[in-house]
């Protein structure tokens, strides 16, 4: 009996020794507001695996004996609030109560919509040789650079570490909304949803991801679903002067009801006559509904719809001499028409987004989330077609007189320096160079009564329309499909995978938009030529299905063809997470075919050359991605990445000239990116710092320019042409550093500091040849390259630094100011001109008087200056009864600097004895670089009222 309870107490006390290893976290979170209850806040040990939520009453509580021990931080993290980093000392048998844990409305949530609102107001002209820039991925995370990134460096073009938007991937509700044609996210498509766009997902570089394999510039997820959106309601008013002068909002929320039930809709509307840059006007609503039934505890089913159509004035490239006549806000597409401003350049987009949404909990550690989309509509650029023409026929030979003269307001003969370009001017050159500059100065727009008089003029005399607004159409039906899979094998293992299908069908044509008081439009291309063997009339037919057509308003014209592509991809990652290791690897493959169906036959490409089907193109695409993070301690990290993958090139570098031919590019493969970044990661409760060096390697990639030039060798004629300018094999290469820090101070004063310092090049000679309806085949000069290896990427500046403090009451007031260096952006070259075309005359031999000291002058890429942006922001927020009232308001470039955010050389000139000739012209050149100015000073300011 005594050995017994002997063996009894020995039990005890066995089982008292191991309960009192155990530690405990515990607390109460509370409004510091309202001093209510919150619930579902995330509360996380850093760097472990420890976890747990706020119940209803905001009472929380971690217990284990495998907590980890010493200093530690304890995470407090709820949308809408700050997050808090509390430092705990932890030790097994003992117990930390932290009662009240007080969080604070976070008003940088609001600062993070208005970054999101910027995003599709920063296209450039991707027709004119740039490129949508500014990533809005970015918008999803909270590091410090990144967010220097979004905010501050936006307003530059700044692309961080190099890569275009098309190199990151943007999905909704887990289905992927890049583009096809282009690969890059369609910001328009969402404009103006800002209050339904805040949950977000982000994964930077190629850092695991649960719902695709991503790509180097990062992934975000953006959730729309009914139920993750917090219960209440927001009306804003936003004033502006950058891209819109107003904007209105509303949401409603309703959470999720007792039934199971929950409904999300937001409404918005921006506008402006014009924005910063002359004659941009803004015309945008937006639309969006999100219902939401849980069919069970396992099953709910999710439907999302929006729309948000937009109408924009676009503005363009100008040369120094433009600027320097007409100032920085200078737009030459467009004019008075009566008293009103009309551009001849509208960008109008209207594609709804349709999606259907299922989410099964297969079990507790396992779902399955299903998506359907549908996307379908138009995008719509205008612009002044000038090739108005009738039909005369003599002695049985039809030929066609009319056209007029390039109506653009810059447009090079009606500059000063046009009437200069000789040496030695006369008395009579500068009194033509001074009209010309008057003029300018005091109209240099667009002559809308002038094209409706001719048209008038062209009509009394039995013609047609000289002028009219040709829109550029493409029209998209898309529809999506895929399945996600996230399954938590154990405590530390978890996988992820996909299957993801899309099939576009995406017509692209040309439509008369307005006659311009015509009658009709012959739709004949005036600047076709004959040759021996060719009657001009057939030449110049769009469709030699219905020569000499006269078309009207609405009717497709010039070009029309379809694209089809179709892809289907798939995914599967593993996630491991250990006490001082987490790492995961991921495999991806997919396969992308492509087709183009003519709908018009062409007259200079007749026959299945133009007309029906073209080659099917197919492209096999795999990849693999790891890394990890070691956790040297709680406060110090080490993260590492490194993959390998192909992509299939877009629709755009697919076919050499898809709006007259079915002719494939040639040596198109897909492109392989390769990529490493390492970061040093430092985390306290008062510093947190981020260092990164990267490296980046894409080869094989394409690219297809279209414009006119002069300067064509080989021909053994003097030969202008419109060009398609073919570039394949390019290899580029981008590495760099990276670095965020930001100290709390104290309560109230955070100090940050950003960095980028990088370098972006090609690392070859890629090939290039040349298309054209005016010359039979291909071109290609001297051994097929063009001689680009080690000139530098356009695309922003490869250097960025950022200082700045902010400042947040106790009573809800803040204000944060950032300074900017800015430097390292470079020009985007003419690639012709770095051919053997540039050393040769029109018979293809070498010009006798070819300097090559002066040819390397020439062909220098030109750096542009360095500039310093200052910024302000600040806001203020009340807390009334249940309602949240406050304003938000930005000041960019306070102290209006002038600076050249990129620009791209022009192409006229493409050789030697001519680019010589015009760089040389004391008064100017007359086809100088084109430039794109960054804004002078701008605000912005958002009321606002939350329920």
């Amino acid at each position: 009996m005594k050995q017994t309870l002997l063996t009894l107490c020995m039990v005890c006390l066995g089982f008292t020794a191991i309960f009192a290893q155990d530690a405990t976290v515990k607390g109460r979170v509370l409004d510091a507001n309202s001093n209510d209850a919150v619930e579902n806040v995330v509360i996380r040990i850093q760097n472990s695996n420890a976890g747990t939520f706020t119940d209803a009453d905001g009472l929380f509580s971690i217990t284990s004996a495998s907590l980890p021990q010493g200093e530690q931080v304890l995470i407090v993290d709820k949308e809408d609030y700050v997050v808090q980093r509390i430092p705990i000392t932890i030790q097994n048998g003992q117990t930390v109560n932290l009662d009240p844990i007080l969080l604070q409305l976070d008003l940088t949530e609001v600062e993070a919509q208005i970054g999101i609102i910027s995003l599709s107001d920063n296209d450039l002209n991707e027709d004119e040789g740039t490129s949508f820039n500014i990533s809005g991925l970015l918008q999803a995370s909270r590091d410090v650079f990144l967010n220097a990134a979004a905010f501050d460096f936006s307003a530059t073009f700044f692309r961080p570490r190099g890569l275009d938007n098309a190199n990151g991937k943007v999905l909704i509700n887990g289905i992927e909304m890049n583009k096809q044609f282009n690969g890059r996210p369609q910001w328009g498509n969402w404009g103006g949803l800002n209050d339904v766009q805040r949950n977000r997902e982000f994964s930077m570089g190629l850092k695991a991801n649960e719902y695709t394999f991503g790509d180097v510039a990062g992934t975000t997820n953006i959730n729309m679903r009914a139920s993750k959106y917090r219960k209440g309601g927001r009306v804003s008013y936003a004033f502006a002067n950058r891209s819109y002068t107003g904007r209105v909002m509303g949401t409603y929320n309703s959470g999720v009801t007792a039934d199971g039930w929950a409904y999300s809709v937001s409404v918005a509307r921006r506008f402006g006559d014009e924005g910063y840059i002359d004659g941009t006007s803004y015309n945008a609503n937006s639309f969006f509904g999100s219902v939401e039934k849980q069919l069970s505890d396992n099953h709910s089913l999710n439907f999302t719809a929006f729309y948000t159509p937009n109408r924009r004035g676009r503005s363009t490239a100008i040369t120094q001499e433009a600027e320097d006549l007409k100032g920085r806000r200078y737009n030459p597409n467009w004019g008075f028409q009566g008293d009103d401003i009309r551009n001849s350049r509208i960008r109008e987009i209207e594609e709804p987004v349709i999606m259907l949404n299922h989410y099964w909990d297969i079990s507790e550690n396992t779902t399955l989330n299903t998506n359907v989309g549908y996307q379908f509509g138009k995008i719509g650029n205008t612009r002044i077609d000038n090739g108005g023409t009738r039909l005369i026929t003599v002695d049985g030979q039809d030929s066609y007189i009319g056209g007029a003269r390039n109506p653009s307001g810059d447009y090079y003969q009606r500059l000063p320096s046009y009437f200069l370009r000789f040496d030695n001017p006369t008395p009579y050159d500068y009194q033509l160079a001074f009209q010309a500059e008057q003029e300018f100065i005091n109209d240099g727009q667009m002559d809308w009564e002038g094209f409706y008089r001719a048209n008038a003029i062209s009509a009394t005399n039995g013609g047609n329309s000289i002028y009219v607004i040709q829109e550029d159409r493409n029209d998209d039906t898309q529809i999506t499909f895929n399945s996600i899979l996230n399954t938590k094998i154990s405590e530390n293992i978890a996988l992820n995978a996909n299957v993801n299908y899309r099939n576009l069908k995406s017509e692209n044509f040309a439509s008369v938009k307005d006659l311009l008081g015509g009658t009709g439009y012959l739709d004949v291309d005036f600047f076709a030529e004959d040759d021996v063997n060719t009657i001009v009339g057939q030449l110049a037919q769009s469709d030699l299905q219905n020569p000499n057509r006269i078309v009207g308003e609405g009717d497709r014209y010039k070009y029309n063809y379809d694209l089809n592509a179709d892809v289907i991809s798939g995914f599967a990652q593993a996630q491991f997470k250990y006490n001082t290791v987490d790492f995961y690897l991921a495999a991806q493959a997919g396969q992308t075919n492509y087709q183009r169906t003519g709908l018009f036959e062409n007259g200079n490409f007749p026959g299945a050359r133009s007309l029906g089907d073209s080659e099917e193109l197919s492209f096999t695409t795999y990849g693999g991605k790891a890394g990890a993070v070691y956790k040297v301690t709680g406060r110090h990290l080490i993260d590492v990445n490194a993959g390998y993958f192909t992509k299939a090139p877009n629709l755009r570098n697919s076919f050499s000239n898809a709006r007259q031919n079915n002719d494939v590019v040639i040596g198109l493969e897909e492109e392989k990116i390769q990529n490493v970044d390492l970061s040093y990661i430092y985390r306290s409760p008062i510093v947190k710092a981020r260092l990164t060096g990267y490296y980046n390697t894409i080869q094989d990639q394409a690219d297809i320019g279209f414009y006119f030039t002069e300067n064509i060798s080989g021909l053994g004629i003097e030969e202008d042409a419109f060009i398609q300018e073919v570039m394949t094999g390019i290899d580029t290469r981008r590495m760099g550093v990276e670095l965020g820090i930001e100290a709390q101070v104290t309560p109230t004063v955070k100090l940050k500091g950003a960095a980028s310092v990088g370098q972006y090049t090609f690392t070859n000679n890629p090939n290039l040849y040349l298309t054209s309806d005016d010359f039979e085949g291909v071109l290609t000069f001297g051994d097929g390259t063009a001689k680009l290896e080690n000139y530098h990427v356009a695309g922003g500046p490869e250097r960025a630094y950022q200082v700045g403090f902010e400042y947040r009451d106790p009573d809800f007031w803040w204000v944060g100011v950032t300074g900017n260096y800015f430097s390292n952006a470079y020009i985007d070259v003419n690639n012709l001109s770095r051919t053997a075309n540039f050393t040769s005359d029109f018979d293809g031999q070498p010009f006798n008087d070819y300097d090559e000291e002066v040819a390397r002058e020439l062909l220098k890429q030109e750096e542009f200056d360095d500039y310093a942006l200052v910024n302000v922001v600040g806001g203020k927020s009340w807390k009334i009864k249940d309602y949240y009232v406050g304003f938000f308001a930005t000041i960019n470039n306070v102290l209006d600097q002038e600076f050249i955010t990129g620009g791209f050389e022009q192409g006229r000139n493409a050789n030697y004895r001519d680019v010589l000739t015009d760089k040389s012209r004391e008064n100017g050149q007359v086809f100088g670089p084109r430039y794109f100015f960054g804004n002078g000073t701008t605000y912005y300011l958002n009321l606002y009222v939350r329920f």
